[in-house]
């Protein structure tokens, strides 16, 4: 069993990732993660466990705890809300340090909303620029939403992307 583990602010789509990368069918709400989610996933002869936990502030506390078991780290971002990037950047920042050879998948979530940030602003934003040379890292964009046409081949590249870290293991 690999283990995933994605974290992310509250309302950056975790939940709905989680959502389409184990299954493709459509959904409309996702209900806001209180503790934790887990979803298995069989690839290319192995199990992914993938774990979410809550992003809200009494949450993040507890997120150090798993990185040890995990393979990957995921963190999703909504590159529409702005305001909430300095936070994320320090949440994300805090949990590299707690571990410096974690692979690293960031991706930028709502790529749909017409206010998102580019790849490239996020990348700036994240700060990601420090990380060069350090770990295997990289900055997708998603859009985790049964209303955007791109949502099924952004899914599936992170799908295939985790399949193929995953599988060097």
């Amino acid at each position: 069993m690999r283990q995933v583990l994605v974290l992310g602010l509250e309302g950056a789509g975790k939940s709905s990732v989680l959502h389409y990368i184990s299954s493709e069918a459509a959904k409309d709400r996702t209900a806001p993660t209180q503790g934790f989610n887990s979803v298995q996933v069989s690839a290319e002869g192995f199990q992914i466990d993938l774990l979410e936990l809550g992003g809200s502030q009494n949450l993040r506390f507890y997120w150090n705890q798993y990185l040890s078991q995990a393979h990957v780290l995921v963190f999703v971002v909504d590159s529409a809300d702005e305001p909430g990037l300095p936070a994320a950047r320090q949440e994300l920042h805090w949990l590299l340090a707690e571990d410096p050879r974690l692979p690293l998948v960031v991706l930028a979530n709502k790529q749909d909303k017409r206010d998102a940030l580019s790849v490239a602003e996020l990348h700036r934003e994240l700060a990601l620029h420090t990380l060069n040379g350090q770990r295997d890292f990289f900055l997708l964009p998603t859009s985790a939403t049964h209303a955007a046409l791109a949502t099924a081949i952004s899914i599936r590249r992170v799908r295939s992307l985790l399949v193929e870290l995953l599988s060097q293991l």
